[in-house]
């Protein structure tokens, strides 16, 4: 099986290692070379859209394929805990990274998947874009950018299910994981709560292997639970 997996942070780089681990042919797009030997890495900005479409112009498509961007925090932008520290700027940087690129890929892919193709098309998203379980607020951009995305997907799902009734595209919450990203939100945290990269790889692949055309559209999380939009 082939996978074209974007994004080299934590959780990027566990899901290659997994999908090779189990003899799957993978294509890593990411800003950073990863280390992992048998991997097909590509250098690439994934929020250029067009640079995205040129590189993967040089390969067939995929059976799977994985955006594991996201951005909760970066230099000088936090999650904002009121109103007045929003910015426009710090909106569009998150829209920017964390909606746009699974655009980017549902445009190139819908551009050249077949009718009959399987393909499976998932984005990592979260469960804080659940308009119905935001229940304390703030963190307006992430928030805000990430329930953007579960409309993308499932907006791309309603058209997918008339041009490609074969194909599935879905969000996929990884819970919170030993990154980066959650390093300094996670005091308080229940024993147990916080995952590996590796551990989250392997939920999300399971969830991901599970789906069927009808679940297109839907967010899970990594438990294989459906999360409420």
């Amino acid at each position: 099986m082939r996978y074209w997996i974007m994004g080299g942070g934590g959780i990027g780089c566990a899901l290659a290692e997994a999908c090779l681990a189990d003899g799957h042919q993978v294509l890593l797009l990411s800003r950073r070379a990863p280390h992992l030997a048998g991997l097909d890495w590509h250098l690439l900005d994934c929020t250029d859209g067009e640079a995205l479409e040129r590189v993967c112009a040089g390969y067939s498509l995929p059976d799977r394929v994985i955006n594991t961007l996201g951005m909760l925090h970066q230099d000088g932008q936090q999650p904002e805990k009121r109103i007045e520290q929003l910015s426009e700027s710090a909106l569009l940087n998150s829209i920017h990274i964390n909606t746009w690129p699974t655009l980017a890929m549902g445009r190139l892919l819908s551009r050249r998947l077949g009718r009959h193709q399987s393909l499976r098309f998932a984005a990592l998203s979260a469960r804080v874009g659940s308009i119905s379980d935001n229940r304390t607020g703030g963190w307006y951009s992430y928030r805000i950018s990430k329930a953007a995305l579960n409309m993308a997907v499932k907006t791309l799902a309603v058209e997918w299910s008339r041009r490609f009734p074969a194909a599935c595209v879905v969000g996929l919450h990884p819970g919170t994981v030993a990154t980066p990203l959650s390093a300094p939100f996670r005091a308080g945290l229940a024993e147990g709560q916080l995952q590996t990269p590796a551990q989250a790889a392997r939920h999300l692949l399971t969830v991901l292997e599970r789906l069927e055309p009808a679940d297109s559209g839907r967010l899970f999380a990594w438990d294989g639970q459906e999360i409420a939009p």
